[in-house]
């Protein structure tokens, strides 16, 4: 194979997975079905009922027991990490290119004994699209809503008294450019880009994958990891090379080619029952 396939962790697989193939469509599924399809990934059994097992514990997914079959479906936080990606992948993107000039401006203070909720609110910053320009100091370029950031889930964690938030747009001596510099890594952004295109901007992308439902999954898993990690800077003050733009229009394209078939391979694979509430779930079963 000329291009080694993308690592990616097996939770990461599978979150693509339920994404495309299971959210909207009020099922769980059986677990034979993740073993197969993950099976033509090279992920073996044994990871799969550790995924399944770990991403129940940590509320991603409800157990529903069909005689002694186990099936898996979503929860409402798994639903709402999905839908955020969908969000990010088709309706946002990874190109900003209609930028208002706005920025959201973020600054907390903390007790020092705040080691864990300093570490929290920083990744949460992070996945929101927030850098940081130093002192306890943020800024995103949107306006952005900050009260899954504070308040994750509306849980209050005692940070509305500590931080302060700003709106509005930078002005003179303001270096945009090196300020986005600055409080963005942009060496790594574009690393990851790029890689994305060795493997994907080709005639025959993954010619060893042994379908396009693998090639799919793989792609998608891929783009999620960099979407989820870009705060979508504005093209006017970005390097004209930007390799997102290429980035962004091959996933459109080979989306195009592998969608229909890939879907028609999960539909082929998946076995399922339907399920009309949360609380049909079984809370802790003994094994995936």
């Amino acid at each position: 194979m000329e291009r080694p396939i993308p690592a990616a962790r097996p939770q990461s697989l599978m979150l693509t997975f339920l994404g495309n193939y299971v959210l909207r469509r009020d099922i769980a599924v059986f677990s034979g079905s993740f073993i197969e399809v993950f099976g033509n990934l090279g992920v073996g059994e044994h990871a799969i009922r550790s995924t399944l097992t770990r991403m129940v514990r940590r509320g991603l997914l409800a157990r529903y027991r069909e005689g002694r079959r186990m099936h898996f479906g979503l929860t409402a936080r798994s639903e709402r990490i999905l839908l955020d990606g969908e969000a990010r992948v088709w309706r946002r993107g990874a190109v900003n290119a209609d930028w208002d000039g706005r920025w959201t401006v973020l600054s907390f203070s903390m007790p020092e004994s705040w080691q864990r909720q300093r570490h929290d609110l920083r990744s949460r910053l992070l996945w929101a699209g927030f850098g940081p320009l130093g002192n306890g100091t943020w800024i995103a370029p949107a306006r952005v809503d900050v009260g899954e950031v504070i308040a994750p889930g509306g849980e209050d964690r005692g940070l509305r008294g500590r931080v302060k938030v700003f709106h509005g747009t930078a002005e003179a001596p303001t270096d945009v450019a090196a300020m986005i510099g600055d409080a963005f890594d942009l060496d790594g952004l574009s690393s990851g880009y790029r890689a994305f295109l060795g493997r994907w901007d080709r005639p025959d992308p993954m010619p060893d994958a042994p379908d396009d439902l693998a090639r799919f999954l793989w792609m998608m898993t891929e783009w999620l990891g960099l979407v989820r990690v870009d705060p979508r800077l504005p093209v006017e003050h970005l390097p004209p090379d930007w390799p997102a733009l290429r980035a962004q229009e091959v996933l459109h394209e080979l989306r195009g080619r592998y969608e229909a078939g890939a879907r028609a391979i999960a539909d082929r694979l998946i076995e399922y029952v339907p399920v009309a509430c949360p609380a049909a779930a079984v809370p802790e079963p003994d094994g995936a």
